[in-house]
């Protein structure tokens, strides 16, 4: 297990567990960001508990490979949807925050893979 995998899939978790974290407390910045995107409210307590889930998983995958494997897709395909959203509703001027969480996911499934 390299250094290099170790931080990168580490900073993933803790950037993806404090957002998921912000999310199930309902914080105003993530609500205001899924207000402008055009996401309903009521998805927030599923979409919390999606990146907290991932967040846990890569956590887990460190000793457990297929559940790192897992949890990195599942967190890619989140973040893509969440970048697509962002595209869709024309909001440009938020679009880096999403952008940076699924770059951080496909750096950690890549990392995971090799």
């Amino acid at each position: 297990m390299s250094t290099g995998y170790l931080v990168v899939v580490l900073a993933t978790a803790v950037a993806t567990g404090a957002i998921g974290a912000a999310a199930a407390a309902r914080a105003s910045f993530v609500r205001g960001f899924m207000t402008a995107v055009g996401v309903p409210d009521s998805w927030l307590p599923w979409l919390a508990t999606a990146k907290l889930a991932g967040a846990a998983g890569l956590l887990v995958g460190i000793a457990y490979r297929p559940l790192g494997v897992a949890a990195a897709v599942g967190l890619v395909l989140y973040f893509t949807g969440a970048v697509a959203a962002h595209l869709r509703a024309h909001g440009y001027t938020t679009i880096a925050f999403p952008a940076t969480y699924l770059g951080l996911a496909l750096a950690s499934l890549v990392l995971t893979l090799a």
